[in-house]
């Protein structure tokens, strides 16, 4: 009675290798007590050690979320909307912009413009740095809703998130897809911020959104003829 002797495990290995074929070296190896016991032990401590990694990285996983949405929440600070933009003067010019890939001659709305914002409120222990941006919204034949960026800054602290500036200028060409803006009579411009986080959500808002400002028309040289084209370096 040799399996007796074996222990309950070497004699599981040994029925259940039987009923497969393997190679002879297999056969003796399963065959043989101590190492068909290691061979039990190895296999049954691999899985508890798999399944107790598996368990401990759901867990760090589930705290890993829960704590992000608390850090999320706990950073969500109240900003009341208290900037003001105001649009100075709006030119329509024929010009080419030198830095871009089209270079055909078109429109371009020139815009000078006075902004008195303080997004200090909006920093706590969470903010890495603020986006701020002014867009130019209008309606054309083409498209019904046209949004186009013309300036914007990055504030890192709250040291520069006081933003005063007086008869700034585009940064960025205002142009149509349609190369003029003949046709459209109407635009409102709109000062938004985007709070960008360490941890979490990005949250979005608008600092002050404009009335509908009429666009000029082309100003053409008393004589009728049209103006010199101009070299615009967006």
């Amino acid at each position: 009675m040799r399996g007796s002797n074996q222990g309950p495990a070497a004699a599981a290995l040994q029925s259940w290798s039987a009923t497969w074929p393997h190679s002879n070296s297999t056969l003796g190896t399963l065959h043989h007590p101590a190492l068909s016991a290691r061979l039990w032990i190895a296999l049954r401590t691999m899985h508890s050690t798999l399944s107790r990694l598996n368990a401990v990285s759901a867990l760090a996983t589930t705290i890993v979320l829960v704590l992000v949405v608390l850090i999320d929440l706990a950073s969500h600070s109240r900003h009341t909307p208290s900037g003001k933009l105001h649009i100075n003067q709006l030119e329509v010019v024929r010009a080419k912009a030198a830095w871009h890939m089209d270079r055909n001659i078109q429109d371009f709305v020139q815009t000078s413009f006075t902004i008195d914002a303080d997004f200090s409120p909006l920093f706590d222990w969470n903010t890495k740095q603020i986006f701020v941006s002014i867009a130019a919204n209008y309606t054309s034949s083409k498209h019904k809703s046209n949004e186009v960026v013309i300036w914007d800054r990055i504030l890192r602290s709250k040291n520069d998130a006081h933003i005063a500036l007086n008869s700034a200028t585009n940064k960025y060409g205002l142009r149509e897809v349609g190369r003029s803006f003949a046709s459209i009579e109407n635009a409102t411009f709109t000062l938004k911020y985007n709070v960008m986080p360490k941890v979490g959500r990005l949250i979005y808002g608008n600092e002050y959104a404009s009335a509908q400002i009429p666009i000029p028309k082309r100003q053409l040289l008393p004589n009728g003829e049209q103006p010199k084209v101009q070299r615009l370096y967006y």
